[in-house]
């Protein structure tokens, strides 16, 4: 099972592209990386650290 790739900043609203820059925590919750400096790396829904997302690019 794949990562869900979410398309926006769950904090600002943002649109994330799938290549994009963009930070998650292991619960998937999803931010942008302006948003994600603005919290210390720490999400606020679970407390997990965010780290940088993966890019998937099209085939």
């Amino acid at each position: 099972m794949g990562l869900e790739m979410r398309t926006e900043c769950e904090r600002c609203g943002v649109a994330l592209a799938q290549d994009g820059d963009a930070v998650i925590c292991s619960h998937e919750c999803t931010f942008c990386r302006s948003c994600a400096e603005a919290m210390d790396f720490v999400c606020p829904n679970c407390g997990g650290e965010l780290v940088a997302r993966p890019k998937r690019v099209s085939s």
